[in-house]
């Protein structure tokens, strides 16, 4: 049930972005352009297939949370070092791309907290 779940979640924006980057690089649109396009798709997938983690009754929110951030850590991040949207040649600058995915991260996960946590309930 779960993995059907995230399979329809992740696999609508996976080929939506998949389809767009196609066009565009039939459209001789610049490789960073597609490549930045079809990341993004790739990032999307992962967060929105994940999701499905929050749906799982049995499992408290702290435990929910720390799968949800292993996940994202072993498809986001290297989404995010292999884009070339940032400096990624020393130790110090994956150091920062993973502080920033930290702190992005934290945000989004506190901004869902309030709204589908408190908010919606």
């Amino acid at each position: 049930h779960y993995i059907l779940s995230a399979i329809i979640r992740g696999g609508i924006p996976f080929a939506i972005m998949s389809i767009l980057s196609g066009i565009m690089k039939l459209q001789h649109i610049d490789n960073y352009s597609v490549q930045s396009t079809f990341l993004t798709g790739l990032i999307i997938t992962a967060v929105a297939a994940t999701s499905v983690i929050y749906d799982v009754k049995g499992w408290s929110l702290t435990k929910q949370s720390l799968i949800h951030f292993l996940i994202m850590l072993i498809t986001v991040y290297p989404c995010l070092v292999l884009s070339n949207w940032f400096p990624n040649k020393t130790i110090i600058d994956l150091a920062k791309i993973f502080a920033l995915f930290q702190v992005v991260g934290i945000v989004l996960w506190t901004v869902s907290y309030i709204l589908f946590g408190k908010i919606l309930k």
